[in-house]
């Protein structure tokens, strides 16, 4: 045991110091955290004559879920438009957070912004929770006096943003539980079931057609060199886990992503929904469309048309306004080019970019509904196939044995 001394924050929101006792940093947070503490630092001597090991809370929290972001966020527009101050507000809120992650990080807000920090730059140290976007809009609702108005624009996002993941993931979900039970069965059939039959049918002297003999081969194959495949499959995964984090590995993967040809229409539609809304109320809220275009650039979600964004904004500042640009930009489908063109001759942008986020939300529902509607059939066809290989690969030799009895 070590002995580690620690800052942390009590359930009333009083910082308190002091020393524990544990194995590392992490368990001397785990066991204050037991107490009802919620910790901002924990240090201490490390053995031997390595130096100290520190545990800083604001380095290491996690992400919040986003339900809690939007009743935060909510609450935090209410009291705004309330009139309530700043700093009233956000202790209103660390003392009705139930949310332990959150709370700390709206305590952490508080003292900057006693310490003099402006509400943006308090929020932008939290990147984890609070993105680009939600930083950005709350430096533009700063800027112009009017924060409740932005917040109210960001409840929107988020609450959109989530349920568009939503409909996404339950829609996967299904046939992503019945390919891992089918490879499942596969494998067990593959181990298990037709090595019994085949020492049958090979005692019984019974050529064995191709279906049984591509099992056995299977079989074999992994029976006797399941660690080189094992190897090899951690090894790929590996690098590919690695290859993707790079800036080249996010650009190839998303790229792929648009070029499938069920998916890649539908993650188009999803952008260029989540494109016109946003970049709507970035306009609407007062922010210099250059700067939009940086933020849409981070917020976009495919790093593939985020490079797109990246050379329309270079496009712009040579002065070619917005709709030239985005004519020579791929994915940005013909609709979105003509209501931008509108919206820029016209003075309405932002309303037009909200007839377009609203007609390519409906686009999107229709295609999810599509794509759940074919994904039944598909999966069916393909278990189908699977049980009926194996299938034939026990029955034909179990028919061949049936004659020989005869």
């Amino acid at each position: 045991m070590r002995k580690f001394s620690y800052q942390a924050i009590t359930e009333s929101g009083n910082t308190v110091s002091g020393a524990i006792e544990a194995e590392s940093p992490e368990a001397a947070a785990a066991l204050l955290a037991q107490r009802g503490y919620i910790p901002t630092k924990v240090t201490g001597e490390r053995k031997g004559s390595q130096e100290a090991g520190s545990y800083s809370f604001k380095e290491r929290i996690a992400r919040v879920k986003i339900p809690d972001l939007i009743l935060f966020t909510k609450q935090f527009r209410t009291m705004v438009h309330a009139g309530v101050s700043i700093l009233a507000l956000l202790q209103v809120l660390e003392n009705q957070t139930e949310n332990p992650k959150l709370r700390a990080i709206i305590s952490f807000i508080a003292q900057d912004i006693k310490g003099g920090s402006t509400l943006y730059a308090a929020f932008k140290k939290y990147p984890k929770v609070f993105s680009p976007l939600y930083c950005s809009m709350i430096q533009a609702g700063e800027s112009s006096g009017a924060l409740g108005d932005v917040m109210e624009r960001l409840i929107y996002i988020i609450g959109h943003e989530h349920k568009v993941k939503s409909d996404i993931k339950s829609a996967l979900q299904y046939p992503i539980i019945v390919c891992v039970f089918l490879a499942i069965a596969f494998f067990i059939l593959l181990t298990f079931v037709i090595p019994k039959f085949t020492s049958i049918f090979l005692s019984a002297g019974i050529a064995l057609p191709l279906p049984t003999q591509i099992c056995m081969s299977l079989y074999q194959l992994l029976s006797n060199y399941w660690y080189l495949i094992l190897g090899l499959v951690i090894a790929v995964v590996v690098a590919l886990f690695s290859y993707l984090k790079t800036e080249q590995g996010k650009y190839m993967r998303d790229l792929l992503a648009l070029k499938l040809p069920i998916f890649g229409p539908l993650i188009i539609k999803a952008a260029m929904s989540r494109f016109a809304s946003i970049f709507a109320i970035l306009q609407s809220s007062g922010i210099h469309v250059l700067e939009s275009m940086k933020i849409l650039s981070g917020t976009i979600g495919n790093a593939a048309i985020a490079k797109e964004f990246e050379q329309i904004r270079d496009r712009m500042e040579q002065g070619q306004g917005i709709s030239e640009p985005l004519r020579t930009a791929r994915y940005f489908t013909p609709m979105v080019i003509n209501m931008v063109s509108i919206g820029e001759e016209s003075g309405k942008l932002d309303e037009l970019l909200r007839e377009v986020s609203v007609h390519y939300d409906d686009e999107v529902e229709y295609a999810m509904h599509r794509l759940s509607e074919a994904i039944g059939p598909i999966l069916t066809v393909g278990l189908a196939g699977v049980i009926g290989f194996f299938a034939i690969a026990i029955f034909l030799p179990m028919w061949d044995l049936a004659k020989m009895a005869h």
